[in-house]
């Protein structure tokens, strides 16, 4: 007979002392990560360096000086030209919902800003808001942006990512890759630099227009950029793909982009390429 026994404790139904949401599984390595310190590292992870989306307000606050961005064309808003609706909600309600999460209007954020010392026209795209589809709105604020930089000779720096048209717009969502395409051309040709930086993802008929037609296309290691989906391809083609296929390090290999600049490398690198492709427009150049 024992004299001791063994008391049983059971464990279920007991909650841990750690708190819901404190760790993440890494996308990019399936580590658990401490959640504030993906945060505090610009939303990299810090193990394998898996780039992580930023929403525009999160990309406006790491690129440009405190207290520089002024929002430019806010006023700018989404109609609904083919009165669209899924399953009895209107493409006007989703736009609202994203209106709300994002705390900006459209897709495509524009301002005027100082990055690194420098004055430039800058603008962010924000995945959260319809995928960062281009609409009319969106080409719309490129094509402003691209006119406050020639009038203005300023440099303009262009941060994209993209699902690609907006099909909720139809022929006009379309339209604005020529549209966009042209206000690229008229910079050019008024000697205005553009710089594009791609991130996770930048694709469709906004890669296909303006954002791959930068003086200097730079992008984040890791992002998804392209035309049409790899799906789509190798279905069309009949064919498979090379690994890494539309990833950034395959497309920097083959041409499409200029360089690959790790997130908290790129205002530092930014700053470097606007100094000397606009040294006119450093702020302590200017006149008072």
């Amino acid at each position: 007979m024992a004299l001791f026994k063994r008391r049983r404790v059971s464990v279920i139904g007991r909650k841990s002392g750690i708190p819901d949401g404190l760790f993440m599984k890494c996308t990019g390595c399936n580590q658990a990560v401490y959640r504030a310190e993906v945060e505090d590292n610009l939303n990299v992870c810090p193990i394998c360096g898996y780039h992580y989306k930023l929403s525009a307000r999160e990309r406006i606050r790491q690129l440009v000086d405190p207290d520089t961005f002024e929002e430019t064309h806010a006023e700018i808003e989404t109609c609904d030209p083919l009165g669209f609706s899924v399953d009895g909600e209107s493409y006007l309600s989703k736009i609202e919902q994203d209106k709300e999460r994002t705390g900006y209007h459209e897709a495509l954020v524009t301002g005027l800003a100082a990055i690194e010392d420098t004055r430039t026209v800058l603008g962010v795209m924000d995945f959260q808001f319809r995928g960062a589809s281009m609409g009319s709105v969106v080409g719309e604020k490129f094509c402003r942006a691209v006119e406050d930089a020639i009038g203005d000779s300023l440099p303009l720096v262009a941060v994209c990512c993209s699902g690609g048209a907006r099909m909720q717009e139809g022929i006009l969502s379309l339209m604005q890759m020529a549209k966009t395409a042209g206000a690229v051309r008229a910079m050019n040709e008024a000697g205005i630099p553009y710089i594009s930086v791609a991130t996770d993802a930048t694709s469709g008929g906004v890669w296909a227009s303006f954002a791959s037609l930068g003086d200097i296309v730079l992008a984040e290691p890791g992002a998804y950029i392209g035309f049409a989906g790899t799906r789509v391809i190798q279905s069309a083609l009949n064919a498979k793909l090379p690994d890494g296929f539309q990833r950034t390090e395959y497309q920097f290999e083959n041409g499409f982009v200029d360089r690959i600049v790790k997130r908290s490398e790129l205002r530092r690198e930014l700053g470097r390429l606007l100094r000397y492709l606009a040294p006119q427009q450093r702020v302590e150049t200017l006149p008072e």
